[in-house]
């Protein structure tokens, strides 16, 4: 069996087809051990450090930082006995018989640099552009001139040989030509102005005449620094003009133009958008909620001793709003499986966070389970993994029913797409101080708007009106709804 082993990219989880190398752990010549992290990958959903399968030393790498790989594809070999000598040629040659096969484009994609013995450039088989050999699927290269076929009725293939001692001959006079006459500016008068056209744009803003400066620039070019220190000089002995303000023209087009290639999380997400909006029929029903009562409940929790140490936030009372609500209403926590509806009895809450990547959308498995405490703690973990760009894909796998916390930008409410796969997403928005009517009289309240997007062919009118009024009567006066619900 060969010593060299060749890693794979893994599927990573969810049947991921790609991922992009963002960081190589290792370079060629580490000594690694088994489980040593190698490189981190980004896939669709998340970025993921993969473990090295085998012990040994780093003998290549195959792809650089920034390449997107199919998986399947070779990334690195490693020599799994670097302390049983020098390989062997058969061993570095071809592929063992034990060694998966990568596939055509995988190979496509690497980029042989020219080693001593090769062939030079010109030679059939030789180095072509970019570091490949230019040959033939099939076909070794040819260790000879390239010939070119001759034309019909053109001249033989022999002529287009360069004689040995060719006749040179004898150059003609130069004719005289009259120098040009110069203008006080050291150019040719009546010449051109040489100015890049940024310079020329700068110069007709700031009001000045390219044609009565002396250019400092490569070849008596105007450059930037000419143009600013005419404008900024004194002005002649001539009558001072006001001039009118000059309004830049309109300018626009690609130099002005930024390109983000959509790859990893965005890419998802946008898929993912992209299919739920144009395929379940989406309803969004919305409710402004008083929530000061739930507010200084939280007050109060947050002065417990027990709770001193635990982050506790208005979106801690909404996920316990939502998991109660399902309980009273548990079409709301299904999916749409073509001809049936499968409804679950487990609640894997999704909670939207927002990072570098993008948006991802990480759950907490089976969250019906949890006391209050057990899921605070569950919603920080998550949070804290998300932004630190950690989270797996099999935390944002399974997801049934989700929160979008929009308020943290300061909006009141949204829309929001479902999720592929689930029926029910809740925007919660901010939560502001607001004139309220309050046992008879106008009060400042703090009030928050909700939003229940909803798939119509599993939740109707009714069902999805009335799941939405519970999680408001829950934010309202969460201990009686503890009460009366439990």
């Amino acid at each position: 069996m060969s010593r060299i082993k060749t890693f794979n990219l893994p599927d990573l989880g969810e049947g991921l087809t790609e991922g992009e190398i963002l960081a190589w752990l290792v370079k060629v010549g580490d000594d690694i051990e088994l489980n040593q992290p190698i490189v981190e990958v980004e896939t669709a959903k998340a970025a993921v450090e993969i473990p090295a399968k085998w012990a040994g030393r780093v003998q290549a790498i195959f792809h650089p930082e920034g390449t997107t790989v199919e998986v399947g594809s070779p990334i690195i070999s490693i020599d799994t006995d670097p302390n049983a000598g020098p390989i062997e040629q058969s061993t570095t040659g071809a592929p063992a018989a034990d060694l998966p096969t990568p596939s055509a484009a995988s190979l496509a994609a690497v980029e042989v640099a020219p080693e001593e013995g090769m062939v030079e450039p010109g030679l059939i088989g030789g180095v072509a552009p970019g570091g490949r050999t230019a040959v033939l699927v099939g076909y070794g290269p040819r260790n000879a001139p390239a010939k070119r076929r001759p034309r019909k009725g053109g001249v033989p293939a022999q002529a287009t040989t360069a004689p040995a001692a060719p006749v040179q001959a004898a150059p003609a006079p130069a004719p005289v030509v009259p120098a040009p006459a110069l203008n006080g500016n050291g150019r040719p008068a009546g010449g051109p102005v040489l100015a890049k056209p940024p310079v020329r744009k700068l110069a007709k803003d700031l009001g000045v005449d390219l044609a009565t400066l002396t250019g400092s620039g490569p070849l008596g070019s105007i450059t930037r620094e000419d143009v600013q220190r005419a404008a900024s000089a004194p002005a002649a002995a001539e009558p001072l003009t006001v001039a009118a303000p000059v309004t830049a023209a309109a300018s626009f087009g690609a130099d002005r133009e930024q390109r983000i290639p959509v790859k990893g999380v965005r890419k998802l997400t946008a898929e993912n958008m992209s299919r739920s909006a144009f395929t379940a029929p989406h309803v969004t029903e919305f409710l402004t909620v008083d929530m000061t009562r739930a507010m200084k409940a939280l007050d109060r929790l947050r002065e417990r001793r027990e709770w001193r140490d635990v982050r506790v936030s208005p979106l801690l009372l909404v996920a316990k709003a939502v998991l109660l609500a399902v309980k009273r209403h548990p079409m709301v926590n299904s999916t749409w499986a073509g001809d049936e509806i499968v409804v679950k009895d487990y609640v894997n809450l999704g909670i939207a966070a927002a990072t570098e990547r993008g948006l991802i959308v990480p759950n907490i498995k089976d969250a019906g389970r949890l006391s209050l405490r057990g899921l605070a703690d569950a919603m920080t973990d998550l949070v804290q993994t998300a932004k630190a760009g950690k989270t797996s894909p099999a935390d944002m796998s399974g997801g049934t029913l989700t929160i979008t916390n929009v308020g943290v930008f300061g909006v009141d409410t949204g829309t929001p797409i479902l999720p592929p796969g689930e029926s029910a997403i809740l925007a919660f928005g901010a939560v502001r101080e607001l004139p309220w009517v309050h046992k008879g009289k106008v009060k400042p309240r703090l009030v928050t708007t909700l939003g229940l997007s909803f798939d119509h062919r599993i939740i109707d009118g009714e069902l999805g009106s009335k799941f939405l009024r519970d999680i408001g009567d829950f934010l309202a006066d969460p201990e009686a709804a503890l009460l009366a619900w439990t």
